[in-house]
């Protein structure tokens, strides 16, 4: 803390989570918790800071996506993100909750999906359900820092905030993880949350959520039987006035 100064600015964002692995269709990984604020009283002390990493993807089919790890800067915690969902529900394969929730899951387009996870209020959003589309699944998007995830479609992340209390800073983070896609369903690779979000699977495998933005990994799809896409780190900054 500079001299004469007892405030700084904050931006805590926590480590995006890994999507769901399921052999048809996995959640996306929901964000890391975003939390700002332009006035944080400090004192002339050390302070620690955690940056939380993002969550590791997973290839077993009722075992969800892991959560991003916290991130921490004095008195202030922001959430992992919830991993993506990819099994049968209350088998060990829910979409987790989180700073944003994970995405759900579909198997063969029955609607057979188990529900996503939620967001933690005033850090992010849920994830969005594994939906329907043309008698095939379709993994929900995981939640963002700014909106649920399919809110912009079937399967896409929700998008990351650009707002943010460093003066000067843009740059959109904590976007969630796209769902991935049945084999058999029309070719689409479902986009990734604006702010780091990696896609899910279908043409391609998923991609890992962008270091050091909290964004979530992509879910995988059959065409990918693979692990699903881990999720980004997260990332601390603070700002002061040197008077």
């Amino acid at each position: 803390n500079a001299a004469g100064s007892n405030t700084v600015e904050y931006l805590v964002v926590a480590g995006g989570a890994g999507g769901g692995f399921r052999q048809n269709a996995g959640g996306g990984g929901g964000a890391g918790g975003y939390r700002t604020a332009a006035s944080l009283s400090v004192s002339a002390q050390g302070y620690s800071i955690t940056v939380g990493g993002g969550g590791a993807g997973t290839n077993q089919k009722n075992v969800s996506g892991n959560n991003g790890s916290n991130s921490v800067f004095s008195s202030i915690t922001s959430i992992g993100g919830g991993g993506g969902g990819s099994g049968f529900a209350g088998n060990g394969g829910d979409a987790n909750d989180g700073g944003s929730g994970g995405g759900g899951w579909d198997i063969d387009g029955d609607d057979f999906s188990n529900s996503p996870g939620a967001g933690t209020s005033g850090q992010g959003f849920a994830g969005g359900p594994g939906t329907n589309v043309s008698n095939f699944g379709q993994g929900g998007g995981g939640g963002g820092a700014l909106e649920a995830g399919n809110t912009d479609g079937a399967g896409y992340g929700g998008d990351g905030s650009t707002t943010n209390n460093i003066q000067g800073d843009t740059t959109a983070r904590a976007g969630g993880g796209g769902g991935g896609r049945d084999n058999r369903a029309p070719s689409f690779n479902a986009p990734g949350g604006d702010g780091g979000g990696g896609a899910g699977g279908y043409a391609t495998a998923g991609t890992a959520g962008t270091s050091n933005t909290g964004g979530g990994g992509g879910g995988s799809s059959h065409n990918y039987n693979s692990t699903s896409a881990a999720g980004g780190s997260g990332v601390v900054l603070i700002a002061y006035k040197v008077q």
